[in-house]
């Protein structure tokens, strides 16, 4: 199962990068108006409209940390059998708020749906990002998993 890893965090580091530029969603506003926003898109319209604080939130745990929890997974998974490199505990606690982007992104598509004014369908950054996020987590719990089989094998 180790020797899956590294495939498993190519695909994971994929759909990230393609799930943040890809469109997430289509909305349909009163049929004269759609919109394909995609995750980078997002933070920029937010920033430039103004809402730095919410473009700033929204990039920290939807780019910057799921990037950098993917890098240290990467470190993590190629460092030498002795000289295995520890996910520190305070990041993975933040990998608890990952599908956070997911959940939010369902949440605006229903009230689209609902709203009467405008209707909105999923788009494949949507299925990317969610991807890469299952990817992540299989790849952190094979990663965290292998020391303890190692040390099994070595008693």
């Amino acid at each position: 199962m180790r020797s899956l890893t590294p495939l498993i965090l190519f695909a994971a580091s994929a759909c990230f990068a393609l799930g943040i530029v890809l469109p997430l969603i289509h909305v349909d506003r009163l049929y004269f108006f759609s919109d394909e926003p995609s995750l980078i898109g997002m933070v920029a319209a937010l920033w430039s409209g103004g809402d730095w604080l919410l473009a700033s939130v929204v990039a920290l745990f939807s780019v910057v940390f799921p990037a950098m929890k993917l890098g240290l997974l990467h470190n993590a998974a190629y460092a030498h059998a002795g000289n295995a490199a520890a996910i520190p505990s305070w990041f993975r606690a933040l990998s608890n708020w990952s599908m956070l982007d997911v959940v939010l992104v369902a949440l605006v598509i229903f009230a689209a749906k609902t709203s009467g004014l405008a209707t909105a369908f999923t788009k494949p950054g949507l299925w990317f990002f969610a991807a890469s996020v299952v990817l992540t987590a299989t790849a952190s719990a094979l990663i965290k998993r292998a020391p303890q089989t190692r040390q099994q094998a070595v008693h």
